[in-house]
């Protein structure tokens, strides 16, 4: 099999992935194609150092020939399918609450306590913040679990987002 087969495989399984296993639809949304071309800059420079110093090489016969930045135009697509297989698996996990806290913008548990030993009005200034003072600073701050926030539908291709999007 020639690399430019292989690679051309590796992007229908990610599409297949995405679409069709995990159902994440992420090729559906606006947001995976205005990053994507941040991801790819990045790829055609180490792609460029590693092909342009002769630390990576590539037989001519296996690739269908045209080169960007020095690698063969495979690379691109051996990338495309890397980062949209990782980003499903991510979204796909994230949806079924695999790790519920912290959710975006809640931060960890240290700059809550942190915050919450900030706030003169929670405790006296001589004694550190106890763990229910933390807690109940935790709760009024609307910090629960990412599972039971609000979910909206984008209307693109069905993907739930968090209503502040």
């Amino acid at each position: 099999m020639s690399y430019t087969v292989a690679a051309l495989l590796g992007v229908v399984g990610a599409l297949v992935v995405d679409l069709a296993v995990l159902r994440t639809r992420l090729v559906c949304g606006v947001a995976f194609w205005a990053a994507y071309p941040i991801i790819l800059f990045f790829q055609l420079i180490s792609n460029g150092v590693l092909t342009g110093r002769g630390i990576v090489r590539y037989d001519s016969a296996a690739i269908a020939g045209p080169r960007l930045a020095h690698a063969p135009v495979e690379d691109l697509l051996f990338g495309f399918a890397l980062v949209l297989v990782t980003l499903s698996t991510w979204v796909w996990l994230g949806r079924r609450g695999v790790q519920p806290t912290p959710a975006a913008g809640q931060g960890s548990r240290l700059l809550r306590r942190l915050r919450s030993a900030s706030r003169p009005e929670s405790r006296s200034a001589n004694r550190p913040a106890s763990r229910t003072e933390i807690g109940a600073a935790s709760a009024s701050a609307g910090e629960g679990r990412a599972d039971e926030r609000p979910r909206a539908v984008s209307p693109a291709c069905g993907s739930p987002l968090p209503p502040d999007r």
